[in-house]
């Protein structure tokens, strides 16, 4: 769970076993300029947010009750809202309490994200770094990969280490566009033709 207190955000890692008996899942749809996000909440927190074209998303079977409205579900209104604040450069930290369900490895390199401060970018080997091997590049591309709360969780802030814009769950294209929101990347030139 990822829970953010002042400008660090910390994640708690309950066991996996108690998540698994603990997802009493639902999701709701939210309308966003990457198009339509499906936001998935268990008691606990946020546990997806979900692009359209998201290379790994889950079973429709799993995600519990699909509500009328993300007003119907407390997290899932903080959250849209706090979405909604992003998208408009209102709100740069998120505060919505996450419960993203994955392996020991994954949740250590999710937590590593959720340390990438807005408007900043790192590269796979600076995270491996960060988690004690620059030999855990790759694993940390694939947890990051899998990572199940876009956005709120800064996948895109990733980059390779020649600064290129490497994959995302959510496709580059989506990647792009956050990446020239937080000012990483600078505006796209206009061109007369």
């Amino acid at each position: 769970m990822l829970v953010s207190s002042s400008n660090t955000p910390t994640l708690i890692l309950p066991s996996v076993r108690s998540l698994v008996n603990d997802r009493a899942l639902r999701h709701a749809i939210i309308d966003s300029p990457l198009g339509a996000l499906r936001l998935v909440a268990s008691p606990r927190g946020i546990s997806g947010i979900f692009m359209d074209n998201h290379s790994h998303p889950p079973a429709p079977e799993v995600l519990g009750e699909l509500l009328d409205s993300p007003s119907d579900d407390p997290l899932i209104a903080q959250c849209a809202s706090e979405l909604a604040e992003y998208f408009a450069s209102e709100r740069q930290t998120f505060t919505v309490a996450t419960d993203a369900l994955g392996t020991e490895f994954q949740q250590r390199v999710w937590a590593q994200l959720a340390t990438i401060p807005y408007g900043q970018s790192a590269t796979y080997g600076e995270l491996a770094l960060a988690l004690g091997d620059e030999k855990l590049t790759r694993a940390v591309g694939t947890a990051n990969g899998r990572n199940p709360i876009s956005i709120v969780v800064p996948g895109h802030r990733v980059i390779g280490a020649d600064g290129s814009l490497t994959g995302y769950a959510g496709g580059l294209k989506n990647k792009e566009f956050l990446l020239r929101l937080e000012g990483i990347l600078p505006a796209p030139e206009a061109t007369l033709f």
